[in-house]
């Protein structure tokens, strides 16, 4: 029990104590420095480390038609799907303006400091 008497964490205060107590003031300022730039680094790789998700593939499943379908059932067909095709393209239109018009306001606000 001898040797765990000696692992006190007091000390190992006044051992820390006493070895910095003998340093000069420039080795202090050294040690400092050191630890600042090794803490540094080592938060800087953690800060600028990720992991890229898992790739989900968006899947798009296709409508398959027959190959003897006539004209008129073509036609009938893109009439049932036509508002569909619209309310997209106009879902997508708004989007686009949506995001021109949060481009323009931050150019007019760079065009306005100078920049």
């Amino acid at each position: 029990m001898q040797f765990f008497s000696r692992m006190s964490p007091v000390r190992a205060y006044r051992d820390l104590r006493f070895f910095l107590s003998q340093r000069q003031p420039y080795e202090l300022w050294f040690l400092v420095l050191a630890v600042v730039i090794t803490s540094t680094l080592i938060w800087a790789f953690a800060h600028d480390s990720y992991f890229e998700k898992e790739y989900k593939p968006n899947i798009i499943y296709v409508q398959q038609y027959r190959l003897d379908r006539t004209d008129a059932q073509i036609i009938a067909q893109q009439k049932i799907d036509q508002p569909a095709i619209d309310a997209a393209r106009a879902k997508q239109a708004a989007r686009e303006e949506k995001l021109r018009q949060s481009f323009k306001k931050m150019d007019d606000a760079m065009n306005r400091l100078g920049l």
